[in-house]
């Protein structure tokens, strides 16, 4: 099945009245909603009893949830006791998804620095072998872990690039943040065929059966000549991208992924709006 949610809670939760994570899955619930977004982007600080107390929480409410690693992910930092630490967050955020109930790990694979592109790619490759050991010996093959595609120019994550990792092992799934790959293209998501050509690829590269129910990430991005600036709501009619393309893209190509909806303080309602849009498409 198709899920729609938010990424954390939105300012409507807060408004509502609402204060805990727990509370989280009852509202998204309540939206018509079917999935939620933990973001763990400041370091992975839960205790076990609350990650517990979460996962409880959303099983009752029958919504499932997923998590997204520290920010500050680099498999491409020259310095190897960095990306020990990255082998790290990557592993705490599973242990603290699978005590939440939930199975999806989403992470910020690398930033290009001052190697060439080629370099930064191969180290990141590296390392995500090496990362895909750790998490067979740690036991969370069971996962998935979802390398994203990024936004800035400077970042490793192209379309291609996020493919090439989804290969190296058949745990890693992508994270096809269509936000960002509009705005590192500069506004190149426009048309149903736009969506299927980029999709139609990763398919090719990695079999309908890894792409059936891959992870999206979807919002409205600003972006300048670098790329991704910052995040908007659907109220923008400026930047784009819209969803109604890939709504019709998914149908067409027989896809049902989860679905996050990462807008500046209105994911939840525009979460609802992309179901909407979907199930009218």
């Amino acid at each position: 099945m198709i899920k729609f949610g938010p990424s954390g809670n939105s300012e409507r939760f807060y408004a509502e009245g609402y204060k805990h994570t727990e509370q989280s899955a009852k509202f998204v619930k309540d939206m018509g909603l079917d999935c939620f977004e933990y973001s763990f982007g400041r370091g992975v600080r839960m205790t076990e009893e609350k990650a517990i107390s979460i996962g409880e929480a959303f099983q009752k409410e029958d919504v499932e949830i997923s998590v997204h690693a520290p920010y500050f992910i680099n498999f491409a930092n020259p310095d190897d006791e960095m990306a020990i630490k990255s082998y790290a967050y990557v592993l705490d955020s599973a242990k603290a998804c699978r005590l939440m109930q939930g199975k999806r790990i989403v992470f910020h694979p690398a930033t290009q620095g001052k190697a060439t592109r080629t370099e930064a790619v191969e180290k990141a490759e590296e390392r995500l072998k090496i990362l895909a050991d750790y998490i067979v010996l740690n036991g969370y093959e069971d996962m998935l872990f979802c390398p994203e595609t990024m936004g800035k120019q400077a970042q490793i994550g192209t379309v291609e690039e996020i493919t090439a990792f989804c290969k190296i092992a058949p745990f890693y799934i992508p994270c096809v943040d269509f936000g960002h790959i509009n705005a590192r293209e500069q506004g190149s998501l426009k048309t149903v065929a736009d969506y299927k050509e980029r999709l139609s690829y990763m398919i090719a590269e990695l079999g309908y059966e890894r792409m059936k129910n891959f992870h999206v990430h979807f919002s409205k991005i600003m972006y300048g000549s670098k790329g991704e600036v910052k995040h908007l709501t659907f109220a923008d009619d400026v930047y784009g991208p819209e969803f109604l393309p890939l709504a019709v893209a998914l149908k067409e190509l027989a896809l049902k992924p989860y679905i996050i909806s990462e807008s500046d303080g209105t994911q939840a309602d525009d979460a609802k709006e992309m179901k909407k849009i979907y199930l009218n498409a």
